[in-house]
C-alpha cells in the first residue's frame, strides 16, 4: 500500500514539473514567434531594436575613446589593470622596448615586478605604454606640474587705446603714463595717438618727445611694438607699446648690472689716478 502511494506521488511530481517546463517554454516561444505574426505596420519595434543594438560596436567605442583621449590630452596617470586594448606596445621602467604584448601578459608582468602601467602614446598603432614605479610616476607628475607653472599662459593679447593732444599738461601726462604702466603690467598692448596742438610755436618734434617721455617712465617693462608714425595727413602721431618678453627683461637686467659694474670700476680708477 505504501509502495502504491509512493508511485502516485512520484508520478504527480513529474507531471507538475513537466507542466511548469511547458509553460516556461511556451511563453518563450510565443515571445520569439510573436513579432513574425505582426503586420508590416507593427514592425517598428523590431527596427528600433536593431538600431539600439548597433550602438554596441566595440571597435567603434575603442576608436571614439582614442580620439577623445587624443583631443583632450589625458593627464599623466596610472592605468592599472584597465587596459582597453588587447595588444599594446610596452616599454619597461628604464625605457627599453619590450615589443608588442597581450594585455594579459602585461598584467602578469605588473604583478610579478610590482610596477604600474602608464599610457605614453595613445595615438600610436598599437598604443604605447610604459612600465613605471610609483616613485617614477610621482617625479614625472611633479616635473609636468613645474613645466605648467613655468610656461606662460596663452591668451588673446588686448590692445588698449589712448588719445590726447600734444598740449597736454604735465600733471595730466603723468596720470596717463601711470594708466599706461598699469596696462603694460597686465601684459596689454597700448596704442597711443597724440594729436598736434594748435599752438603755432610748438616744436615739430614735441610729439616724439612725449612718446619717449612716456616710455622712460617704464624702464625694463615696455618697448615700441611700432614706432611713432604720422597719421591723419601728419596731424597726429601714433605708436604701439608692448610689454617686454621674458628674454628681453633678462637682457635688460644684465645690461643694468654691467653698467653698474662699469660705473663702479670707473670710479675706482679715478680714485687711483688721483692718488697717484
Amino acid at each position: 500500500m505504501a509502495a502504491v502511494f509512493l508511485n502516485r506521488l512520484i508520478l504527480q511530481t513529474v507531471k507538475t514539473e513537466n507542466n511548469c517546463i511547458r509553460r516556461c517554454f511556451g511563453k518563450h516561444i510565443v515571445q520569439r514567434t510573436a513579432p513574425a505574426q505582426l503586420s508590416p505596420a507593427a514592425s517598428a519595434p523590431r527596427l528600433s531594436f536593431l538600431i539600439h543594438t548597433k550602438a554596441f560596436s566595440t571597435i567603434q567605442d575603442i576608436q571614439d575613446e582614442r580620439k577623445k583621449k587624443k583631443k583632450d590630452g589625458t593627464a599623466f596617470s596610472n592605468t592599472g589593470r584597465k587596459i582597453s586594448e588587447r595588444i599594446i606596445h610596452v616599454l619597461d621602467e628604464k625605457g627599453n622596448d619590450l615589443g608588442i604584448m597581450h594585455r594579459a601578459d602585461v598584467i602578469r608582468l605588473l604583478d610579478e615586478r610590482d610596477l604600474r602601467l602608464v599610457q605614453k602614446n595613445p595615438s600610436a598603432e598599437p598604443p604605447q605604454y610604459q612600465l613605471m614605479t610609483g616613485i617614477q610616476i610621482h617625479e614625472e607628475r611633479m616635473r609636468l606640474r613645474e613645466r605648467e607653472k613655468a610656461s606662460p599662459k596663452t591668451g588673446p593679447t588686448l590692445t588698449k587705446e589712448l588719445t590726447f593732444s600734444s598740449n597736454i599738461a604735465q600733471h595730466d601726462l603723468d596720470t596717463k603714463s601711470k594708466q599706461i604702466q598699469q596696462w603694460i603690467e597686465k601684459k596689454h598692448k597700448v596704442q597711443i595717438t597724440i594729436k598736434k596742438g594748435k599752438n603755432a610755436d610748438e616744436p615739430e618734434n614735441k610729439m616724439e618727445e612725449i612718446f619717449n617721455q612716456i616710455l622712460q617712465t617704464m624702464p625694463g617693462m615696455a618697448t615700441f611694438s611700432s614706432k611713432p608714425q604720422p597719421i591723419r595727413g601728419g596731424k597726429a602721431l601714433m605708436c604701439v607699446l608692448r610689454p617686454l618678453t621674458k628674454k628681453e627683461e633678462n637682457e635688460y637686467q644684465e645690461t643694468q648690472k654691467k653698467d653698474t659694474l662699469n660705473k663702479e670700476n670707473g670710479n675706482d680708477t679715478d680714485s687711483d689716478v688721483l692718488q697717484l
